[in-house]
């Protein structure tokens, strides 16, 4: 079964980045943005309401603490 990448995963997306320096665990990634962004509160959000998340908020809308601290 091939990915279904959400379309809003990419350089400027607060939990690519956030995976990609080993800061979240990479299931973020895999049960969100590899599944077209399905359920991502993040992604449903800004296409309903324009709202840009912070980088430390999670696909399922919860708060990543240790990113609180780093962005806060």
């Amino acid at each position: 079964m091939g990915k279904n990448i959400c379309r809003w995963y990419n350089s400027t997306s607060g939990v690519k980045r956030a995976a990609d320096r080993g800061e979240i665990d990479q299931k973020w990634v895999d049960d969100y943005c590899f599944n077209g962004g399905i359920n991502c509160v993040r992604k449903q959000r800004f296409e309903n309401e324009g709202y840009v998340s912070p980088d430390y908020v999670l696909p399922d809308g919860s708060v990543a603490e240790n990113l609180k601290k780093k962005y806060s």
